[in-house]
């Protein structure tokens, strides 16, 4: 392996895990440094009561810095949950139905609106299930792709634009799609969902696994949701930016009927996103990682995950006969790269070996196996170059 590498501090590991995921060592550093005694307060924020100053300063400045980094409108709401992306499959369809843009709208046209529904991976399928589950009329706007040689369906590529089947505007309450699909390894370029759907309906991005990893226009989306384990901090807290008018409500009691408290936005807006106890220290990481954030600076950022996943992927291409990677290269995702080598046999190979070099958590979702390499914001370019050394060096050593 090459000596011009740096190795993480503190004996670490080079950890590529999916989620919960790697963390900047200056935020780790900072929470080790104030856990006993949070800024000389006397008590950890572990065990810091939510209705404190103290902690009120705390979510207010990661609301804020949140805020800052994404350039979030005024006229949208940052809310804090729990329940991670799967609650947000929920909680997406049964707030949108509650507000009153939807609700009128559905009254004009005399019968249940339609949500369209980009299935591009395991995710979003998910969201689309839910939905089918709670009585929602999803329409399927594609499917992944029909598979050349079986038939089956693949969720390795989209198909062009002119062959998506979404719904009339009028007769629409939302479109909801997952920008990156962490299992699949695709993810969509924001611009061609948008710049698809006609404005007057409002999108739902699920971004847990790319958010702040790239600018994003945040006002042309109705509301994005993102659980933080990702890109963002610990797990345990979800965050929803939600357009303000999508949280207007008549005073119907029948618009909130089947929406429970723990997955209103409304509910927690208001609130302050403590309606009731918050997981408080993992909003207080993620206070501080997006801190982190905005002093590296998202184009920076963006620079950083272009260059990582370039070097893999560089290297994929030079052997693709050897690391099979089947995602169209046009939506390859630069935040969790998936491939597979010639046999099973190899990729247990890969994997054990990868941990004699200090890379762990390289082993492919259970549900497609083979390999994959979680690239997130705090993974340092020279993770990736560490990665790509060894995958030079088991190419030569295996390869017939």
């Amino acid at each position: 392996m090459s000596d011009s590498i740096s190795e993480p501090p503190y004996d670490r590991v080079w950890n590529f895990s999916a989620g919960p995921s790697t963390l900047p060592v200056s935020v780790l550093e900072e929470v080790q440094r104030d856990l006993l005694n949070y800024k000389g307060h006397g008590m950890s924020v572990l065990e810091m009561s939510h209705r404190s100053k103290i902690y009120g300063q705390i979510i207010s400045e990661a609301e804020a810095t949140l805020r800052r980094v994404l350039s979030v409108p005024d006229n949208y709401s940052i809310i804090f949950l729990q329940g991670g992306g799967t609650g947000e499959f929920a909680a997406s369809y049964l707030n949108l139905f509650a507000s009153t843009a939807v609700r009128e709208k559905q009254r004009k046209l005399g019968r249940q609106l339609s949500c369209d529904y980009l299935v591009t991976g395991s995710w979003s399928k998910g969201g689309l299930q839910e939905v089918q589950r709670l009585g929602g009329k999803p329409n399927v706007v594609l499917n992944g792709v029909v598979s050349a040689e079986s038939g089956n369906v693949a969720y390795n590529s989209l198909p062009p634009v002119s062959e998506w089947k979404l719904g009339k505007p009028e007769e629409t309450a939302f479109v909801y799609y997952c920008e990156n699909e962490t299992i699949h390894g695709v993810e969509t370029p924001s611009d061609l969902v948008v710049d698809a759907v006609d404005p007057s309906v409002p999108i739902i991005c699920d971004m847990s696994s790319n958010m702040l990893s790239r600018p994003v226009d945040i006002k042309r989306f109705g509301a994005i949701v993102a659980g933080a384990q990702k890109n963002m901090g610990p797990a345990g807290v979800t965050i929803a930016i939600v357009r303000k008018d999508l949280l207007e409500r008549d005073d119907d009691p029948e618009a909130i009927r089947n929406l429970p408290s723990v997955l209103d936005w409304l509910y927690f807006d208001r609130a302050g996103s403590m309606p009731h106890t918050p997981p408080t220290f993992s909003i207080y990481v993620c206070g501080l990682v997006f801190k982190w954030v905005e002093k590296q600076g998202i184009e920076a950022l963006y620079e950083l995950r272009e260059a990582r996943s370039s070097l893999v992927y560089g290297e994929i291409d030079a052997h693709p006969e050897f690391f099979r990677g089947g995602v169209d290269t046009r939506y390859r995702s630069a935040m969790n790269i998936v491939f597979n080598l010639p046999t099973p046999e190899l990729e247990a190979k890969f994997i054990a070996e990868a941990a004699e070099h200090n890379m762990v958590q390289l082993k492919g979702h259970r549900s497609l196996g083979g390999i994959r390499i979680s690239l997130y914001n705090a993974v340092p370019l020279d993770g990736a170059k560490k990665f790509v050394s060894f995958m030079k060096q088991f190419y030569t050593q295996n390869h017939q």
